[in-house]
């Protein structure tokens, strides 16, 4: 048992080295060299864990869906309003790819590679939880007749995608939260039926913490 806990500790201790390199240089520019260097082990350990870089790769993009969906099941949990979930999620997304080395990494990972028919498993995942949730508002009355779920499912995703992306570009996403918030300023009042529209503040004012639950 105690040698499974260190094997474990060293896996991790890799893991978030990698993941510090990657966030930084990237899939092609980031050597094992470098990553042995910056996660403070060995080449031989990192290799009892991890084949190749690439392997290692998908291990930090599987580790961050991990992460995410566990805050789709937590949040889930909270009996809050669909809408209410989906703002809860995209703000807490945000907050992990401030705080999380491997949820920065995964996310830069999945953007590199998908170019090259990388993985779309962290994507759909996450279409996948918000088309849920789109369904869930439809039978609530917060969601237009006309607004098919998938479609707003995958409109949400790739707003937050490309939110994120421009707030990473021009602040290293120090205005993360202000360009969500906008985010939905803008998105809630063209999806929720008018008569709904007074309970806009209070679905953009829905957080959630993990250190509260």
């Amino acid at each position: 048992m105690v040698r499974q806990a260190r094997a474990e500790a060293t896996r991790q201790q890799i893991l978030i080295g990698a993941a510090k390199a990657f966030e930084q240089k990237g899939f092609e520019g980031s050597t094992l060299g470098t990553i042995v260097e910056i996660a403070g082990t060995t080449k031989g350990a990192l290799y009892f864990h991890f084949k190749s870089k690439e392997e290692l790769a998908q291990a930090i993009i599987g580790e961050q869906h991990v992460i995410s969906i566990a805050s789709v099941d937590a949040i889930a949990a909270t009996g809050g309003s669909a809408l209410e979930q989906m703002v809860m999620l995209s703000y807490e997304f945000g907050h992990q790819m401030v705080h999380d080395p491997i949820v920065r990494a995964g996310i830069r990972l999945t953007l590199e590679l998908s170019a090259v028919a990388g993985p779309a498993e962290p994507h759909l995942g996450w279409i996948s939880a918000y088309e849920r949730l789109s369904e869930r508002a439809s039978a609530e009355g917060d969601l237009l007749d006309t607004i098919e779920p998938k479609t707003l499912a995958r409109f949400g995703i790739g707003a937050f995608t490309g939110v994120q992306l421009v707030s990473n570009v021009l602040t290293g996403r120090e205005d993360l939260q202000q360009r969500l918030d906008e985010m939905w300023l803008l998105l809630l009042p063209g999806i929720m039926p008018s008569d709904r529209h007074l309970k806009i503040p209070a679905i953009r004012r829905a957080r959630w913490s993990a250190a509260a639950s």
